[in-house]
């Protein structure tokens, strides 16, 4: 799977365990910054990831910041993008199997490394169910078309 991946400086240490984590499962992981623990602003990240997943330049996208939820905020006024925050297991694989989730968001300082681990792995190995929440995502489109402009 191609994967894009950015934070802010308050997810940085984390996004670095997530890049090596992704690639040792065989991900193709691009990064797209930030680079160091030097204050960016997390709107800018999580535009450019935003950009890239509503394109369809990747398969899907992980953001991080402090606790996973500024990212989400910004990343989901983009059109096409679903950024939904895990917590743990049970979040990451709702978020995939019922909201088809294109982009994760998650907390560089609200997880250690084994729960991240934990969390990728099911988030990134879960597919969607399609169903019933096909009908609840096509509403969220429908809200897109009423709200954003092209």
């Amino acid at each position: 799977m191609k994967i894009v991946l950015g934070s802010d400086h308050g997810g940085f240490s984390a996004k670095e365990f997530v890049k090596k984590f992704l690639q040792q499962a065989g991900h193709e992981v691009t990064d797209f910054g930030c680079y160091s623990t030097e204050a960016v602003d997390y709107p800018d990240v999580a535009l450019l990831i935003g950009e890239a997943v509503s394109k369809k330049e990747f398969d899907k996208g992980v953001l991080l910041d402090g606790f996973g939820g500024a990212v989400a905020l910004a990343a989901n006024k983009i059109p096409g993008v679903r950024a939904v925050g895990a917590y743990n297991s049970v979040s990451a694989r709702f978020a995939a199997a019922h909201d088809d989730a294109n982009i994760l968001c998650l907390g560089g300082k609200t997880h250690g490394e084994a729960a991240l681990g934990e969390i990728l792995q099911v988030f990134f190995s879960t597919t969607f169910e399609g169903g019933r929440h096909e009908r609840r995502l096509a509403k969220i489109v429908d809200i897109e078309r009423k709200y954003c402009r092209p």
